[in-house]
């Protein structure tokens, strides 16, 4: 039996049936309706007093039915049959309305999120045609057509990426039914085609929306700081933004993170971008990426997921491509619920016989193992860099770890500093595996040599994921085990002060309290006089250096001396 859609609350049978043969209609392919068709529709929604939409395939079916408005019967994102900001989804709709009036905006909203080949707008009335045996019937008084047309690039940001559709003014049913439907899709495809590749679209490369949500415990600056960042980190692992949208609550909506207008905006923003992948701004729980995956079309990944990309794709040792997958192994786990929920796969052997399992416990199971397994190597590589440890605290060497926010320049100043090789890119999470070299350093006053082993660490950001930071407690540990620790800023970073303190907030998470801690401020060479004296003010003690440009080096080996003698003087 064919499913009815929308409101069914007080519909008789016989109602229900007429609704219902209306999906063994079937009107010419070339034709947006008929006469038949359209007062037919008339009738029924005159009868049962509620505003009807029909959705038909370009080859003139019927596929749904459902009682109430465009907006209130709408196929989910998920259902249509087509997408691509180059084409429309190969359905259109055929509505009611009981009073006149032009198509809301919130319909035509509708229309654009599916991507609708067009919107067919009915005015029925109720007196017109009358029964045999008595009883008004519906009648077509007028008609709209409502249909999608190409954004440019520059109207893109001219109406700040807000749709662009084409309405008729009201047309009598006998002209619109003599319209050429094929010759008017067609044209409309062929045009979103022509700037779509005007746009030099790379489709191997995600056309990202990023969406934010500020919270009552949030700041503007805070919350403006954390959206670039995701901004940066998104172009990091290879994506394009091409939009953000900003909402703010007293607190995220427990089913999907912004409220239902949002939502709306958001459905709309990505079919008239284009966008194929939405980044929230924070972490989403399971149910809150399925139901505005359901919503929007296209795939939700949040602020974890994007890092989690990166540190896949930066990985470059066994340790480190063996702590990643971990990581990501443990933040994909809880998140298998709804895959697979109509698949079965029967196992093989005694006690795996009836009902079966179904595929999601399967992989749930698998993953299980494979997570134990990838967790007693991290065990063992933890083990392995403590023996490392050990080794040169035998030889008396001090060891020194350089800390900071990712991308502060930690891996530059190693190479600088020693003459290393460690890869270096204006990029967030650059390195993840440890660097570590002999640093030589010549005290000033007597003339005496001392080596320092300086290890270059993976960067700090603002709320480290907790698998990453679980994942990497053998990398970590490198930290704590350190004799001291130089915390890397970078100065000519407009949220520097919240990268110090988020710095700090990790580094008092730890298991084992850090050695002291030098504060080095790096890139002053990028740095205007205002912001130097000010972090001078606030840090007596700091030093600054320009690792590119060899600014400050000569100070800061003298200030890694001093901490030297700090830190191992008590053990002396």
């Amino acid at each position: 039996m064919e499913t009815i859609y929308g409101n069914l609350v007080g519909l008789k049978p016989s109602q229900l049936k007429q609704l219902q043969r209306l999906y063994h209609q079937r009107l010419p392919g070339d034709r947006l309706t008929t006469p038949e068709f359209a007062q037919r529709l008339a009738a029924i929604s005159a009868d049962i007093k509620q505003p009807l939409c029909t959705y038909l395939n370009r080859r003139g079916q019927v596929i749904r039915v459902g009682v109430g408005t465009p907006t209130q019967t709408k196929i989910p994102p998920l259902d249509l049959p087509r997408y691509g900001a180059e084409r429309l989804c190969g359905i259109r709709c055929i509505a009611t309305q009981l009073k006149s009036h032009t198509p809301r905006n919130a319909d035509l909203t509708a229309m654009a999120i599916q991507r609708l080949d067009a919107l067919v707008l009915l005015t029925v009335s109720e007196s017109g045609f009358e029964r045999r045996g008595g009883g008004a019937t519906g009648y077509v008084n007028e008609t709209y057509l409502a249909h999608l047309i190409p954004v440019t690039q520059s109207s893109k940001q001219d109406n700040d990426g807000q749709p662009s559709w084409h309405l008729s003014p009201a047309l009598s049913l006998d002209l619109l039914t003599k319209q050429d439907f094929f010759d008017l899709v067609e044209g409309l495809e062929a045009e979103f085609r022509r700037e779509f590749i005007a746009q030099h679209v790379d489709v191997d490369q995600d056309r990202v929306l990023i969406v934010g949500l500020m919270t009552g415990n949030m700041n503007k600056g805070q919350f403006e700081d954390g959206l670039a960042e995701i901004a940066r980190l998104v172009q990091t692992a290879g994506g394009e933004v091409l939009q953000t949208l900003r909402q703010r609550r007293s607190q995220p909506h427990p089913q999907t993170v912004v409220g239902a207008g949002k939502v709306q905006e958001i459905a709309l923003t990505v079919q008239t971008l284009g966008t194929n992948l939405v980044v929230f701004d924070r972490d989403l729980s399971p149910a809150q990426v399925r139901n505005l995956e359901a919503q929007t079309g296209v795939r939700v990944v949040d602020r974890t997921e994007v890092i989690l990309d990166i540190f896949a794709q930066r990985a470059q040792s066994r340790a480190g491509k063996l702590q990643v997958e971990l990581a990501q192994l443990e933040y994909m786990l809880p998140r298998l619920t709804g895959r697979g929920q109509a698949m079965s796969r029967l196992g093989g052997g005694i006690g795996t016989r009836g009902p079966g399992e179904t595929k999601l416990e399967t992989e749930r199971r698998a993953i299980q193992r494979r997570i134990a397994r990838l967790q007693q190597e991290v065990n063992q590589l933890q083990a392995h860099r403590s023996r490392m440890r050990q080794r040169r605290q035998k030889q008396d060497v001090p060891t020194i770890s350089v800390v900071g926010y990712t991308n502060a320049g930690k891996s530059t100043l190693l190479n600088t500093l020693t003459n290393a090789e460690v890869y270096t890119a204006d990029q967030l999470f650059a390195t993840l595996d440890p660097t570590t070299r002999r640093l030589p350093i010549t005290y000033a006053e007597t003339g005496e040599s001392i080596t320092v082993l300086l290890t270059d660490t993976v960067g700090f950001i603002h709320e480290l994921p907790p698998p990453l930071v679980d994942s990497f407690r053998a990398t970590l540990e490198e930290v704590t085990e350190a004799d001291a620790l130089i915390h890397l800023v970078d100065l000519s970073h407009p949220a520097w002060q919240n990268h110090i303190r988020s710095v700090m907030s990790i580094l008092a998470d730890m298991p084992v309290t850090p050695g002291p801690i030098l504060v080095v401020f790096n890139k002053i060479d990028d740095v205007d006089s205002d912001t130097l004296v000010l972090a001078q003010e606030e840090f007596p003690q700091g030093v600054f250096v320009s690792a590119s440009k060899r600014l400050g080096l000569e100070t800061l080996r003298q200030k890694i001396a001093q901490l030297v003698d700090y830190a191992i003087a008590p053990q002396m």
